[in-house]
Formats: C-alpha cells, structure tokens, sequence
C-alpha cells in the first residue's frame, strides 16, 4: 500500500483510507489488511473528492488533526473517508440541510466520535458560526445551488488563511443552458476574491459536468 497523501493511500488501482474503526464499514466498502492495518476502499464512483484524487488532484485538503468544515455532507460516504484521515486529534463539522440525509450522519457519529453534524443551510453561516469561532484547517464543499462559489466564499470566513480548500462544482446545478467552461470561468472570478486557485479537475467520466477546484485562501 503506498501513501499518495496524509491518510491517503493507493494499491495502484483504488484508493484507501485507514479505517478508524476497525471491522466497521459505513457504506458497504471493502475493507483491506496490508501489514496488519486495515484500509477502507474509498469509491471514487461515489465520492466526488475521491473521484479528484483519481483524476489527478496534486494535494489533498485534509490531514491528520485537521479541524475541517465539510458543506453537503449527505448520507456521510465522503466525510467518513475524511475522518478516518484526520483521526482522534482531528474533528470534521458536517453541515447539511436535509434532515433526512442528517439523520443517517447522526447514527454515523455515534461511532465516529470526530464527526460533528449540524442541521442548517450552508448559506446561512451565522446557525452554525459558533462552532467555528477558533477557526478551521480546510472547507469543503458539495452544495448543488445556483450560487456556488458564492456559498463557498462565505464560509471561508471561518478558514484560516493558508489554509486549503475544495470546490465540488455542479455546473447543471448553475445553468442547464450555458456551457460548463462558461460557468467555470464565473465561478473562479467569484473565487479569486479571497483564493488564489491551485488547480481545476475535471470529474468526469465519474461525474458529468462536475468539476473539482483547489485552493488556498489568501
């Protein structure tokens, strides 16, 4: 198994993070033992960030005993992968405003004593902004709005400067006529208010019409 990342690794096909917990899976993953240690396979068919790392993403956000702040964390496939990455030390807020989708992550955090999940509208920073007060090491983000990188640029109040972040960018969700280099293309002039960007990676064939954009705040 070879570390791409800080708690990332690779068999040279698929993808893996160490598992926290030890015989658990969360959503019907594979699970490897190499050496002794056990690696939960990360499906890049179904998590967008995974599906950057694959297609070439030149560094990852999350680390070890990051404080992470994790917008559209869903049913929780994703942000389990991210806690196995920042461990016991680290702590991933997960914000979604789907109740139903925030029930699952709940049952998720009873296990994963790192998650955090908070019920609230990613646009609405000032619900969840006292959690948030002492800063965090990297955003992420997965929101199917219209107003994207909007949403993005307001929570990278609570990022520390430095710091990384990533963009899972939905052009569909922005405009159904315009073409996605287009909205790309907007979507960065928005960006560049407070990042400087790293990288843009394509997510297809994983993803159509996605996008996956790196920065650093500046």
């Amino acid at each position: 198994m070879k570390q791409l990342f800080d708690g990332v690794f690779s068999d040279g096909k698929n993808l893996y993070t160490k598992n926290l917990l030890v015989g658990n899976k969360v959503y019907g993953e594979k699970l490897v033992k190499d050496d002794g240690v056990e690696y939960r396979q990360w499906d890049y068919h179904r998590s967008k960030y995974a599906a950057g790392l694959k297609n070439g993403l030149k560094e990852s956000i999350f680390a070890s005993g990051s404080k992470v702040l994790y917008l559209g964390s869903a049913e929780g496939t994703t942000i389990s992968h991210v806690s196995d990455i920042v461990g016991e030390k680290g702590v991933v807020f997960g914000v979604d405003i789907s109740e139903i989708a925030m029930m699952k992550l709940m049952a998720l955090a009873e296990k994963r004593q790192n998650i955090l999940p908070i019920v609230a509208d990613a646009q609405n920073v000032k619900d969840y902004s006292e959690f948030l007060e002492d800063g965090i090491d990297a955003l992420f983000q997965d929101v199917s709005q219209r107003n994207q990188a909007e949403i993005f640029v307001r929570n990278a109040q609570f990022l520390k400067v430095g710091g990384l972040g990533a963009l899972s960018l939905k052009t569909k969700s922005i405009s159904q006529a315009n073409k996605k280099e287009d909205i790309l293309a907007d979507e960065k002039k928005l960006l560049l208010e407070v990042f400087d960007i790293l990288q843009v990676v394509s997510l297809e064939p994983f993803e159509k019409h996605h996008y996956l954009i790196l920065v650093r705040k500046k």
